[in-house]
């Protein structure tokens, strides 16, 4: 008799969605040439959306949802990859279209893993997940653009959520002035321990604006999208940036082309997803180095597989602070 091992499913009836705990065998595994050994997952946004069904984010059902995971290679077919080997996947369509990370067990491509830095942990891979190694690539793309800390401080919306957390973490330890935006301020003393500097209500920032702001930032990271990023683009200084990788409150901008060709401001699209092996490599060098773990550990709640679909509800409600981390072997 085969080996069995948990999981999460989600299935699509007449109905509609159904969530089951069940016991799989390998012979259940989607292709791939890489067997993982999962120690943890956790819960993005992405997720709850997956659980919740309010966006078409399953693509093939039955599937085991969850957009990251860490763990071990235990079987492999692929050069780069040997027994043994720690690993981090974030994206390439898993949780989605392909089995994610809410099971015990994952087979998949070697291509679309990350081998860990010695300085992370398979815990604080999972505590990192999606939400943190976008923070990263968003850091990346303002230091890329321009924005030092001499230039002026760096505002970041949907501040106590997972990539914010994250974002006011990394900056701060970079030398940034972070100024967080949050609709939570029972929060703020939860953001300034993770390195704001300055709290403001996200009401500021969520109605329609004007097309050109006083300039208060020299950089941002939204997460938010439709007026938020509007204002938030608006409000950046001369030739300064923008990194945008998400949508909480809307898909549309509602913005003006005055302060790119007036205040040469860019605007850097995030896609964490589909990123490239470079990108994903950089990012975790630089989260290896520049990611305080302690701050990391103070934003983490912790939880197990029967857990997720409480967090995974509540994360689209905005009532997630920081990141879940789901340990699906306990």
């Amino acid at each position: 008799m085969s080996e069995t091992f948990r999981a999460i499913r989600i299935s699509k009836g007449e109905a509609g969605q159904t969530v089951e705990f069940v016991n799989l065998t390998e012979a259940d595994l989607m292709d791939g040439d890489v067997t993982v050994a999962v120690d943890y997952s956790t819960v993005n946004y992405k997720d709850g959306l997956a659980f919740t069904g309010k966006a078409p984010i399953i693509r093939k059902y039955p599937l085991t949802p969850g957009i990251d995971f860490s763990g071990t290679v235990e079987k492999s077919e692929h050069k780069d990859f040997k027994p043994g080997t720690r690993v981090v996947l974030n994206g390439w369509g898993v949780g989605e279209g392909h089995d994610g990370g809410y099971a015990q067990k994952a087979r998949i491509k070697g291509e679309w893993l990350v081998k860990l830095p010695d300085a992370i942990s398979n815990e604080h891979a999972a505590a990192i997940g999606t939400a943190g190694y976008t923070a990263m690539l968003c850091v990346l793309a303002l230091e890329k653009n321009g924005v030092t800390p001499d230039k002026g401080p760096v505002l970041v919306t949907g501040a106590a959520g997972g990539v914010g957390s994250v974002a006011i973490a990394l900056l701060s330890k970079l030398g940034h002035t972070v100024i967080a935006s949050t609709g939570r301020a029972s929060e703020a003393d939860y953001l300034k321990g993770l390195g704001a500097s300055e709290i403001i209500d996200r009401s500021e920032l969520s109605a329609p604006g004007k097309p050109l702001g006083k300039e208060r930032w020299a950089g941002a990271v939204d997460v938010a999208g439709s007026h938020t990023l509007a204002n938030a683009i608006a409000g950046t200084e001369y030739g300064g940036a923008v990194a945008a990788c998400g949508l909480a409150q809307g898909l549309d901008l509602p913005a003006s082309v005055a302060p790119f060709i007036l205040r040469g401001i860019t605007l850097a699209g995030i896609d964490s997803v589909m990123a490239p092996m470079e990108k994903r490599e950089e990012a975790y060098r630089r989260l290896a180095a520049d990611l305080d773990m302690k701050k990391l550990d103070a934003m983490v709640v912790r939880a197990k597989l029967d857990d997720v679909p409480k967090p995974a509800a509540e994360i689209i409600e905005g009532k997630v602070r920081g990141r879940v981390v789901v340990d699906v072997n306990a």
